[in-house]
């Protein structure tokens, strides 16, 4: 099964807000996920995203692809804990 971790869309139109997910790499973008590890929200100024880092390294351990956006807001996350 191949696994990624990607946003998927929430809120109103114009106000959107996205869940950080691990999903089926087949399901589609809202659909089933397997695992909520945190949040997005783009319309908010400095920190926009809250995100559980010690879930992400273990799904990217075991073979999960982030989406490009999840991949440096996981990197960014990484600069700020250190």
């Amino acid at each position: 099964m191949a696994v990624a971790i990607r946003l998927r869309r929430e809120g109103v139109r114009n106000a959107p807000h996205y869940k950080i997910v691990v999903a089926d790499q087949r399901k589609k973008r809202d659909g089933k996920f397997i695992e909520i590890l945190g949040t997005y929200d783009p319309m908010k100024e400095g920190e926009n995203f809250r995100i559980n880092l010690e879930r992400a390294d273990y799904w990217v351990g075991v073979g999960a692809r982030p989406s490009q956006t999840v991949g440096s807001i996981i990197n960014k996350a990484r600069k700020l804990a250190a």
